[in-house]
């Protein structure tokens, strides 16, 4: 069975699925490049046990628990696993906020646009009302991205006692593009 037919959100070239254990290595990848590192962290991900474990406690845990989560962003043609994207409930922020992250090998290229527009447009259609976003203030690109989606930034905020304060965006769920 292609993974295709266990898609949630399709765009023209992306489309969006679960992550499953089967992801490890590209999840072991994702969370171990240097872009992921400086603006999201250091997730502890040392090996393909690891990557599992970070897959089954955190993107599983939430679909189960949230009806939604961090999905699996594949092309279409070849069926690559190029990026992350979908929503986060995080206990520190009132509203789901959307994350992505994409392998350094795809930027530029519009993926981080296609998905998240996509996914926007899937929970805009789930009912959400609003949605909000966090970056490191210093993270230029996914700022800029943020902004082309309608986002607004509304301030810092601090998400964490041993972290800096991140930036604070909301955009309404049900604003048109």
């Amino acid at each position: 069975m292609s993974n295709i037919s266990k898609s949630i959100i399709d765009t023209e070239r992306l489309y969006l699925r679960e992550l499953t254990t089967d992801d490890a290595s590209f999840i072991f990848a994702l969370v171990n490049s240097p872009d992921f590192h400086r603006y999201i962290g250091d997730k502890s991900v040392r090996n393909l046990e690891d990557a599992r474990e970070y897959i089954r406690n955190g993107p599983q845990v939430s679909y189960r628990s949230n009806g939604f989560g961090l999905y699996c962003t594949l092309i279409k043609s070849s069926e690559t696993p190029i990026g992350i994207c979908g929503l986060v409930k995080r206990d520190t922020l009132e509203l789901p906020d959307i994350g992505f992250a994409f392998l350094p090998e795809y930027y530029g290229k519009g993926f981080g646009y296609e998905s998240a527009k996509g996914v926007l447009e899937h929970d805009v259609a789930a009912g959400f009302a609003q949605i909000a976003a966090i970056t490191s203030p210093d993270n230029d690109r996914s700022i800029k991205l943020l902004k082309k989606l309608g986002f607004n930034f509304k301030g810092h905020k601090q998400m964490a006692d041993n972290e800096p304060p991140c930036k604070y965006f909301e955009r309404p769920g049900n604003q048109p593009e």
